[in-house]
């Protein structure tokens, strides 16, 4: 046995105990006639002691050349500690120790294994191994399993059932690119691995499964972000014989049940917003609402004067910024500064400030009197001590930067706080969205996404028209889930592949397997993913995914621990049918 109790366990109830830990040496303080060694594993620290009245001389030696993070197993007795440590679970205690044996030793680490490390975020990704010893990580991924075992124990008391789907699949051409698999068995042809488990989810309502889900690793060969990885984790949930309130219904339980769980937080009604009015209102799908500045559309009264900038633009949009007048035009140049870089794209920024006589002054005073700005306040809701902010240009692009500015503001002011939880449907996206260099439409969600009722004729008319099924659940300014009713009928099926661009031979190579299941009763079905990286990322309060995965890849989707990828040998690409171009 090599330990009787865990580093985090005794108390001084256990006075007097004799006992027998393991785990690795934190640090050493050595006094010559005494030695105090922190000794640590998964659940805490227990502090030992060595003193040369009651140690032989042979452990005394031992103990001063322990080094941090060697492996030791320890037999003593627990003892009442003189200099209590009330910051520690196990402060009133140490072992007086009769036995050590050192397991395993250790070179000295590249950063210290503490909450506060020296070890920048590229080295402590080559030595995960030990960067998982530190509490922060540690905590992490124990907060992750507690999410992930509080959704299996929601889902199957609501008697969904867990299946695994396949890896190995076949690549198809919608949504993001595959990563393929060479198959050795079948020369020239490729597996593809999963961006999800769509149609088979789709397979297993057919086959009669009616509540699926599966915690599924999924992967997109993407550019990367904080909050995206190659492979990523789903929540991956469907139902039969439901409409879109149904799952509307049980997977805001899911996220009242997560909440309350984990974060001890209740919710009440999550509320619903049409995917038009989150575009007009906050310029972008995945709205925040923890806080307002909400845009207020001021073409109508601002493009009446002889301000071109204003008069040639598509949109003029603004944002009140509570208590924004306090800013001094100094602050003001920087977030002009700011809206201006590659990232964000504007070419300038108006501003107006209401000041608190009620009086306004903007930076086009020329062209607008005090009539005409405090219609724009009354337009985007400013009140004084407000800074009015306003963009102009093409409405797509200046939603998408008010939206950057919106959330950039929000977190200066501290309006983005991470126990406070909003969540958010946004339903009614567009079924098609318009490739303005191809000219063609593609599924905004995925090919499968059935259109609103009464809305598939649209398709030969408007086809930018048409309504999904569809529905997204926002956490905080981030997409943690979303789904769609599905089609599940072939004609209908044939009908969207056809608007997709796909021939009936294309269609039925790439898609025949779940267009002949449709054939053979197929119920009403649809679903949700979750994502369960970001969801977990959220509820600790966090908003990078990679804190929370065990073993994540870099910005440039590299493993820099395990070096991959990583090149084949030529007997390797020859098994495979393979030749690389070294030219």
């Amino acid at each position: 046995m090599y330990r009787t109790h865990t580093n985090g366990q005794l108390r001084a109830a256990d006075i007097t105990k004799k006992v027998t830990l393991a785990g690795w040496v934190q640090k050493t303080r050595d006094k010559g006639f005494m030695v105090w060694v922190d000794l640590r594993d998964r659940y805490g620290i227990t502090q030992l002691i060595f003193d040369e009245e009651r140690t032989p001389k042979e452990m005394m030696a031992t103990a001063s050349q322990l080094g941090r993070e060697f492996v030791i197993q320890v037999t003593g007795t627990v003892i009442e500690r003189e200099s209590k440590n009330p910051n520690m679970p196990t402060g009133d205690i140490e072992i007086l120790v009769s036995e050590i044996t050192v397991l395993n030793k250790s070179l000295t680490p590249p950063f210290t294994i503490e909450d506060e490390t020296d070890g920048g975020e590229d080295l402590r990704m080559k030595y995960r191994y030990l960067d998982i010893r530190r509490k922060p990580v540690r905590n992490n991924l124990v907060f992750r399993h507690k999410v992930t075992m509080a959704v299996r124990n929601y889902l199957s008391e609501k008697e969904f059932i867990e299946v695994e789907t396949p890896y190995l699949i076949k690549s198809t051409p919608e949504g993001a690119r595959d990563f393929v698999v060479p198959s050795r068995m079948n020369e020239g042809q490729f597996y593809a691995l999963p961006q999800s488990p769509q149609t088979f989810k789709q397979l297993l309502m057919v086959g009669g499964m009616d509540k699926y889900f599966q915690i599924v690793k999924c992967f997109r060969d993407e550019d990367l972000r904080a909050d995206r990885q190659p492979e990523f984790t789903q929540i991956d949930c469907e139902m039969a014989f439901i409409e879109q309130e149904d799952i509307l219904n049980t997977f805001e339980g899911l996220t009242r049940h997560l909440l309350k769980e984990i974060n001890g937080v209740e919710i009440g009604d999550f509320p619903r917003m049409q995917y038009d009015d989150a575009m007009r209102l906050y310029g972008n799908d995945k709205p925040d609402i923890r806080f307002g500045m909400r845009f207020g559309e001021l073409n109508k009264v601002a493009q009446h004067k002889d301000f071109n900038v204003f008069n040639t633009a598509e949109l003029v949009v603004g944002i009140a910024v509570p208590g924004g007048n306090s800013y001094t035009r100094k602050e003001i140049d920087k977030l002009i500064d700011w809206v201006k870089r590659p990232q964000v794209g504007a070419l300038g920024m108006v501003y107006c400030r209401v000041n608190d006589d009620g009086s306004y002054k903007s930076s086009v005073d020329k062209f607008y009197d005090q009539e005409d700005l405090a219609k724009w306040a009354e337009v985007t809701g400013a009140s004084k001590g407000d800074l009015i902010c306003v963009l102009s240009g093409d409405t797509g692009k200046v939603r998408a930067q008010l939206s950057a500015l919106r959330m950039e503001l929000a977190e200066r002011l501290g309006l983005r706080k991470a126990d406070e939880f909003a969540p958010l449907w946004v339903v009614d996206f567009p079924l098609l969205e318009l490739d303005e260099e191809t000219g063609h439409y593609h599924a905004m969600h995925h090919p499968f996404t059935s259109p609103k009722p009464g809305q598939l004729e649209l398709l030969d008319t408007n086809p930018g028209d048409v309504k999904a099924n569809a529905y997204d659940l926002v956490l905080n300014g981030n997409e943690i889930g979303g789904g769609s009713i599905r089609i599940h009928d072939k004609k209908t099926q044939a009908i969207m592949l056809k608007h997709l661009g796909f021939s009936e031979e294309e269609a039925k190579a790439q898609f025949g397997f779940l267009m002949d299941a449709f054939e053979y009763g197929a119920p009403p079905h649809g679903g949700i993913a979750f994502g369960l990286d970001r969801l977990v990322a959220i509820l600790g309060g966090q908003e990078t995914i990679r804190d929370f995965i065990a073993f994540p890849k870099n910005n440039a989707g590299r493993d820099v621990m395990i070096d991959a990828p990583a090149p084949l040998d030529t007997e390797q690409l020859e098994e495979l049918h393979l030749k690389l171009d070294m030219e």
